[in-house]
């Protein structure tokens, strides 16, 4: 068996959905439209630049959940899949999938988004596992703060590795491990499967790969 894993925002999403739940928040009146849009766009800088700080970050984003309800929560994530996620789920990203899909491949998406943003986009792509940054929840509310360690950089081999554990296997059980991703902050499990791929790549990761020699994928050129 082989084992396919896949980053969500730019390489399976043309779109950051981290990035773009806050800014649909800011559309409903949510939260402090001008405080909230000038504080997640300094951390989406630093993401691209390399140097966000992921508790910081996910703690900022998930500050901003526990201030719903659960009922509220669910309808806005209701609304958001509806207007921003699913019209941004295209054939060739789903098209990829289900070739792993269909060959019998594990797949799991491996994201630093958290999981209450990730998990409804991971089932409409119609795939099973989902490796995303966990909010704790106090009595069915999510609190604000992280449960666990981040799932960025470093994080997603350790995450990656734990949820193997789970079901008895190892990164070497499979014959072949690819991992997409768009970004330099997933060369560190880039750098480990057998199968890098450079998908959407960043400049930064199609340097590096042109270097080492990995495919590059675009997956939504015209």
């Amino acid at each position: 068996m082989n084992l396919a894993l896949f980053d969500l925002d730019h390489t399976l999403l043309p779109i950051d959905s981290d990035y773009e739940w806050g800014q649909f928040l800011c559309r409903q009146g949510a939260v402090d439209a001008a405080a909230f849009a000038r504080r997640n766009d300094e951390f989406f800088a630093q993401y691209q630049a390399g140097t966000l700080d992921p508790v910081e970050y996910l703690e900022f984003a998930l500050g901003t959940l526990a201030t719903f309800d659960p009922a509220q929560l669910a309808g806005l994530q209701q609304q958001f899949m509806s207007e921003v996620i699913e019209p941004n789920i295209l054939p060739s990203a789903r098209a990829l999938l289900q070739r792993h899909l269909d060959a019998g491949d594990l797949v799991a998406i491996v994201t630093a988004t958290n999981h209450f943003v990730t998990a409804p986009i991971a089932k409409a792509f119609g795939v099973d596992y989902l490796i995303a940054a966990l909010p704790e929840i106090v009595d069915g509310r999510i609190t604000g703060r992280l449960n666990g360690t981040p799932t960025q950089g470093h994080g997603k081999i350790l995450h990656t590795r734990a949820w193997l554990e789970q079901m008895g296997k190892t990164l070497e059980h499979f014959d072949h491990v690819y991992f997409y991703s768009d970004s330099h902050n997933d060369l560190p499990l880039l750098s480990i499967v057998s199968h890098p791929v450079a998908t959407n790549p960043n400049a930064v990761l199609t340097r590096h790969a042109n270097e080492q020699g990995w495919t590059l994928l675009h997956l939504f050129n015209d």
